[in-house]
């Protein structure tokens, strides 16, 4: 179903958006509605058709105002960036205007205050103004006094007013109903001045002066223009965690248009473009490198802080840094289109959705405007009755309708789930709605998905079994000779263990491959690898040492040597060096932990029992994970389904709360209710804890809006009164009035402190999954001898550029001591073997855009 967002005005409180709420959800056309007080929005989900003048027609006659947000907006813009950043400056704007209206008003009610209180507490006045003749000199000048601070914040009068004669009486007609009453009280004690005087009753002069409404008026308009001014202040820091993302984009970028690099606004990007990216710079699109390498910072999406290697071939995405290097990048998603876009999307929407524990406080927000002027008016007509003059009634009166605060109950979710869903994007955990944030801290049993999610999702060589003569480093020496010339995922498991493990390779003839094994000539011995088949009968303690690793979870394969059994490579999906970690962190809550997945019970068995997981589901297809969870939902859990988001799609739309981990694809996106933009299981911890974090501060909200009302209205009612003494001066009432709201809000932005816990990694268990290391002694033998080669180098010109031709030169297999210098015009000394050729160390080189003009050898 199709979603409209819009922009809404005139809301003030819980009540108003209450009334928009229900305006909107009684359109035929309309299937869903979210009213956001905080961010003053709408989202709309339709039936069918979209119907966008029915809506607004119904808001308008509501009494408030709306128009469709960012209309117009060019389809290659960032749509919920542009919305986000327009809201943040109205939010500026905002509290820009009330501090400016709060200061005149607390200059103009100094001096009224003094005014006001001077007879009663026998101050000075000027000679004017002093005395019963000049009693009405005296109340005229605190009327005009009043009078301006009711022209300045005269908002809450004609919107409380309008909505009051709309039949929607919100937190602005209870201030404006107050300080009327207040105003014409005092107008009335203007007007009786005058007669009194006239007949030099000095008495009623006296009571006069003493009893003057004007100041409570001021007062009160000031004191909720201070509370609001607090709440506009804090309302602004509830979006920053998304106005940081937002500025990651740069407005402009270099494009490559006819072979000439042309500087461009970031919007007429188109995909197929080719973006320059030079050092400091950020990238503008998601792409692909296809010219030049670079590192590259991360951290703005990933939060992970080291630079990440990238060179032609490699993906880029929007707003991360290039740190070091030069490339060329082809667009492949620009505008909204973007990782970093699709981010912002989410927490915008799941800040503007609703949490089914709102729902209460919806309710009563609806009703409790017009119930608190019922309260206001019942408790003025039984003091009167039981006899009290006509000011205490009407001070009581006055005192319950600014003490009453629907704005708390209004800002009490909204705000906690801003700052909640801000937090978590800031940790790489993209929650996609308020309803997903509240189940998410509530699960009872989590479901693991293995490869991928438990596990790193691809094979890496833990062991090598030598069964004959020939050490470990010439097996793998042999083998991984012949297994780069094949795409199989252990072949290349076996190629890189070579590599990380420093063993050189030779050139592999006669390679030819079938089911199960490949086979090659190196240095003229014949080499067959492959898989159990390649045993004999009379292999009896191969094949013991083969059963041990299968019942270790590990795949091994035998090699031959001139049809001679020489050993046994193993290799497996290891585990990721934090998965026992947070399945720990997750039995330490309290949840049920499973595993599922598709292999067979041994290797399934075999990672369960390294990190930690007690029950196991093995050779399962993709289509019967979704009956697990379904089954586990049956016997009353809540779960979550934690997946790759593509395999897993049926089980993670399932479940309670579907949660992709390492995602970058659309189908995690649609699937999943919680994404993880890292591969890390312990982000799937952090937002367990988030959610409870959250909702622990929303009851909280919600507890002290019910508390300050409950308390606040009977006591400004003068239900105490005959019993204690207890009643509210008004502008006590309209104090804590204010402080209420602001509390509120205050007490979301406390999660902006929230920090994922810190676990520590056991990797004790992972021993017997351990990536293979070989002993030293066994293929640094192998080398020959080293020898030191000068490299003249031209264009370098700063301690950067020799430190990047440091790292890279390093960074080569068979290089022991590197040492570069601007010297000379700029050379590099370095001390390698001879495996490392003057090709291979000029390419290196001019792949960082500086030029090599000789290499020598010393």
């Amino acid at each position: 179903m199709s979603k409209t967002k819009f922009a809404v005005t005139g809301m003030s409180c819980a009540a108003c958006s209450a009334r928009v709420d229900k305006a909107v959800r009684n359109l035929e056309c309309v299937k869903d509605v979210n009213v956001n007080l905080l961010k003053n929005e709408m989202t709309v989900e339709w039936r069918e058709g979209e119907d966008d003048a029915t809506v607004t027609e119904a808001v308008q006659k509501a009494g408030y105002g709306a128009t469709v947000a960012n209309a117009g907006a060019g389809s290659s813009q960032t749509t919920n960036a542009n919305q986000t950043n327009a809201a943040q400056k109205a939010q500026e704007a905002e509290a820009q205007t009330m501090f400016e209206r709060l200061t005149v008003s607390i200059v103009i009610c100094i001096p009224l205050m003094y005014l006001a209180m001077a007879p009663m507490m026998g101050m000075p006045l000027p000679s004017f103004l002093t005395g019963a003749s000049n009693v009405p000199a005296l109340v005229l000048t605190q009327f005009l006094m009043t009078i301006v601070v009711v022209a300045i914040n005269f908002k809450f009068f004609r919107v409380g007013f309008k909505a009051l004669f709309n039949a929607a009486p919100n937190m602005d007609t209870l201030v404006a109903i107050g300080s009327s009453a207040s105003v014409v009280f005092g107008i009335w004690a203007l007007y009786q001045s005058f007669p009194a005087l006239a007949t030099g009753n000095e008495a009623a002069l006296h009571h006069i002066a003493h009893n003057l409404y004007f100041d409570g008026a001021a007062m009160i308009l000031t004191l909720i223009t201070l509370g609001k001014y607090f709440e506009a202040r804090a309302k602004k820091k509830t979006t920053e965690a998304i106005g940081r993302l937002i500025s990651l984009v740069p407005e402009t970028a270099t494009v490559l248009r006819d072979g000439v690099e042309v500087t461009m606004p970031v919007k007429d990007i188109v995909v197929g473009d080719k973006v320059v990216v030079r050092t400091g710079e950020r990238i503008a699109v998601d792409g692909l490198v296809v010219e030049g390498n670079g590192e590259v910072d991360e951290s703005s999406l990933t939060g992970e802080s080291l630079a990440v290697e990238k060179s032609i071939d490699n993906t880029v995405s929007a707003s991360t840094l290039l740190v070091s290097g030069h490339f060329v990048v082809e667009a492949r998603r620009v505008g909204q289109d973007t990782t970093l876009a699709k981010i912002i999307a989410l927490v915008d929407d799941a800040s503007s959705s609703k949490a089914p524990v709102a729902r209460l406080a919806d309710k009563i927000s609806a009703v409790f405007v017009p119930v608190v002027i019922t309260i206001a008016v019942v408790a003025a007509v039984i003091w009167l009755v039981l006899g009290y003059p006509w000011e205490f009634a009407a001070t009581i009166a006055v005192s319950v309708l600014v003490i009453s605060c629907p704005c708390a109950l209004g800002l009490a979710t909204p705000t906690a789930i801003m700052v909640g869903t801000g937090k978590g994007a800031e940790n790489g955990i993209l929650i996609k709605s308020a309803e997903s944030l509240e189940t998410c801290g509530g699960v009872t049993a989590v479901i693991l998905d293995k490869t991928g999610t438990i596990t790193e999702g691809k094979p890496v060589v833990t062991d090598i079994v030598a069964l004959g003569d020939m050490n470990e480093a010439e097996i793998l020496r042999l083998a991984a000779s012949v297994e780069a010339k094949s795409e199989h995922a252990l072949a290349k498991a076996v190629v890189t263990a070579a590599e990380t493990n420093g063993v050189r390779l030779t050139e592999a003839e006669n390679f030819s491959q079938i089911p199960g094994a490949v086979s090659g000539t190196v240095a003229d011995l014949a080499i067959q690898i492959g898989n159990r088949k390649l045993l004999k009968d009379t292999d009896t303690e191969a094949l013991q040492k083969l059963e041990a690793l299968s019942i270790e979870g590990k795949t091994a394969l035998v090699v031959r040597v001139d049809d001679k059994l020489v050993g046994l490579i193993a290799a497996a999906d290891t585990p990721k060096a934090d998965s026992a970690a947070a399945v720990a962190a997750f039995k330490e809550m309290g949840l049920k932990v499973y595993m599922v997945t598709g292999d067979n019970a041994k290797t399934a068995q075999a990672v369960a029992d390294v990190v930690g997981v007690d029950e196991v589901v093995s050779e399962v297809l993709p289509q019967d994970k979704s009956q697990i969870v379904m089954r586990l939902q049956a016997q009353g859990h809540k779960v979550m389904m934690v997946g790759d988001g593509i395999n897993d799609a049926p089980a993670l739309v399932t479940a309670d709360v579907g949660v992709a981990i390492g995602a970058g694809t659309d189908v995690a996106l649609d699937c999943a209710d919680i994404v993880l933009i890292q591969n890390r299981l312990t982000d799937a911890v952090a937002a367990v804890d988030l959610s409870k974090a959250v909702m622990r501060n929303i009851r909280q909200n919600l507890f002290w809006a019910f508390f300050y009302n409950a308390v606040g209205i009977p006591v400004a009612a003068g239900v105490f009164y005959t019993m204690l003494g207890w009643t509210l001066n008004p502008m006590i009432a309209a104090a804590a009035m204010s402080m209420s709201s602001v509390s509120v809000v205050s007490n979301a932005l406390r999660l902006r402190g929230f920090k994922p816990r810190v676990l520590k990694k056991d990797t004790g268990k992972n021993l017997s999954f351990a990536a293979l290391e070989l002993p030293k002694n066994q293929h640094e033998q192998e080398r020959s001898i080293t020898m030191q080669k000068l490299i003249h180098i031209t264009g370098m010109m700063c301690k950067h550029c020799t430190g990047s031709v440091t790292k890279k030169l390093s960074a080569l297999a068979g290089v022991t001591a590197v040492e570069v210098s601007l010297d000379e015009g700029g050379y590099a000394l370095v001390t390698v073997d001879d495996t490392v050729t003057d090709e291979v160390l000029k390419e290196t080189v001019e792949a960082l855009d500086f030029k090599v003009t000789g290499i020598e050898t010393k």
